[in-house]
């Protein structure tokens, strides 16, 4: 017998990269895959991607986020810490950076690894839009991080890769 589950993931597997959105709500995000070099981030529920989102980085988007103002996005484990409704871009959703051994890195060279690292919205404010253009965030539409928003908890985790 063919399970609900089974026709969803043979759809994944026909879909470029997502399932049913409306499908995919019925299970819970259990992680977030943020792969840089393809500028996307994923949703995940375990082995399968509930939603896939195309996005904008840090302005120096190459290698790891070292130190405050390097424009470079994080690279590693960390994981959703805040839900901020008020951000001045849109809505925004924390990211444990940096964690002890990004601290450790920074200090030993007498620096300060910066913070406040965000998946957001768009500016509210308008702007020339850069495909890089955060100062080491994850940005996106204002509607996906509005879907973000609503699925996804503090506690999440968040791995970004190169």
């Amino acid at each position: 017998m063919i399970t609900r589950r089974a026709i969803l993931l043979g759809l994944a597997a026909l879909l470029p990269g997502r399932i049913l959105w409306a499908e995919a709500k019925a299970y819970p995000v259990t992680h977030i895959i943020v792969e840089k070099r393809r500028r996307r981030l994923s949703l995940m529920h375990d082995d399968m991607v509930l939603r896939r989102y195309d996005i904008s980085l840090g302005f120096a988007p190459r290698g790891h986020k070292r130190f405050e103002g390097d424009g470079r996005t994080p690279v590693g484990h960390y994981v959703i810490n805040r839900k901020n409704p008020e951000s001045n871009f849109h809505r925004s959703l924390g990211i444990s950076y940096p964690n002890t051994d990004d601290l450790a890195y920074a200090r030993k060279r007498g620096r300060h690894p910066g913070g406040d690292i965000f998946v957001h919205g768009g500016p509210l404010a308008t702007s020339p839009r850069r495909r890089d253009w955060t100062n080491g965030c994850i940005a996106m539409s204002d509607a996906e991080v509005e879907e973000m928003f609503r699925y996804v908890s503090v506690g999440t985790p968040i791995e970004i890769r190169a």
